[in-house]
């Protein structure tokens, strides 16, 4: 047998493996529940920005951001803009004419200027405005008409509506083969009386709920649950949607 074939099968049963290990899932779970309320996803940056992240999610972008090559890469939610400069420094690796395009609703002064003295930002578009207008959407489509591959990641307001919502307008612009990751699906995960503070979402309203009435009407996308199994430790499980037609 081909060594490389060989490699990329064990890795296969590895993963497969991974995803039946009830003891590993729940260690995976347990782990960002202790770490979530001492802000660990606060901890890292990429390229000098922070990138509010876990590691494991951001190699996780890193093998489909390779493997799909997108020319287009459109998130809601800004923050800093450590995941914009983080997929447009993998889209310049790539090479080619790709854009990464942010959405948010509020892009604070300080970030917006710091992002725009990135050097990555040669490749970085911005769009301030709700997500979930017509009016921003339709900025998002003149955009995304010109693009051969789109990729898409939903990442600001975590409730169940504006998830949906957002799902409903760019979703669509997934092309096949590549995908909608929705981002903070573990909120369903997470206990029932886990304090939010002044957040809206919980346990029954956030991205997961969203994204389970999502696929019950578009059979187009389905959930790549190998990508969970890899990582046993993902703020997305099940938010990594394949559109597979």
């Amino acid at each position: 047998m081909n060594p490389l074939q060989q490699f990329i099968d064990e890795k296969e049963q590895n993963i497969s493996a991974l995803g039946k290990d009830k003891k590993l899932l729940d260690l995976g779970l347990q782990f960002l529940i202790d770490t979530a309320p001492k802000k660990y996803s606060y901890n890292f940056s990429w390229m000098g920005r922070p990138i509010i992240a876990y590691p494991q999610d951001m190699i996780a972008m890193q093998e489909l951001i390779w493997e799909i090559k997108p020319d287009l890469i459109i998130e809601t939610g800004i923050a800093h803009g450590g995941s914009l400069v983080y997929y447009a420094s993998l889209l310049e690796l790539i090479g080619g004419d790709g854009l990464v395009l942010g959405l948010d609703i509020d892009i604070r002064k300080h970030n917006k200027d710091l992002i725009e003295l990135h050097p990555m930002s040669k490749i970085i578009q911005m769009i301030e405005g709700k997500s979930t207008s017509t009016e921003i959407a339709n900025q998002v489509y003149a955009i995304a008409k010109n693009k051969k591959t789109v990729m898409v990641c939903l990442d600001s307001n975590h409730t169940h509506n504006h998830v949906y919502k957002e799902l409903e307008l760019y979703a669509n612009l997934t092309t096949i083969g590549s995908y909608c990751v929705v981002f903070d699906t573990v909120v369903e995960d997470m206990p029932k009386d886990w304090n939010w503070g002044e957040r809206t979402w919980s346990v029954g309203n956030n991205p997961k709920t969203a994204v389970f009435e999502f696929l019950k009407t578009n059979p187009n996308f389905e959930i790549n649950k190998n990508i969970d199994n890899k990582l046993l430790i993902s703020v997305a499980p099940d938010g990594y949607l394949k559109r597979v037609k």
